[in-house]
This record gives C-alpha cells, sequence and structure tokens, in this order.
C-alpha cells in the first residue's frame, strides 16, 4: 500500500509546486541582463506573498517525500 500512496503523492507535489511557481510574477529574466528593465527593490504583499510561501513549503515537501520513498525502497 506504501509503495503507490507515496508515489501519488509526490506526484501531486510536483504538479502543485509547477502551478504554484508558473503562477509567481513574472519581471525579472533574461531582459534584466541585457539592460531591457530597471529592477527595483519592492516587498511581496498579500497573495504574491502567500504564493511565495505556498511554493517554498511544496518544495519542502516534496523534497521530504523523495527522501522518504529513497529511504523506504
Amino acid at each position: 500500500m506504501r509503495q503507490i500512496i507515496l508515489p501519488i503523492i509526490q506526484i501531486v507535489l510536483s504538479a502543485l509546486l509547477v502551478a504554484a511557481i508558473l503562477l509567481q510574477q513574472r519581471g525579472t529574466g533574461l531582459g534584466a541582463t541585457f539592460g531591457g528593465e530597471s529592477t527595483v527593490f519592492r516587498t511581496k504583499r498579500g497573495l504574491e506573498k502567500g504564493l511565495y510561501y505556498a511554493t517554498i513549503g511544496l518544495a519542502v515537501l516534496f523534497f521530504a517525500t523523495a527522501i522518504l520513498n529513497i529511504a523506504l525502497a
């Protein structure tokens, strides 16, 4: 039973992690490298801050399930 549930949890976590990363605001990238955009420091607020922390939490959970999967194999 454990061999079935753990990979399913990893698949769900990976899909949520990809969605959380893609939903984050774009604005920095290679354009700033070539002088296309001036970056200004600003703080994260509201939904952006929650999404940022959710992404970190999902990444930690995904890493923990991967380690657990290796340890139990």
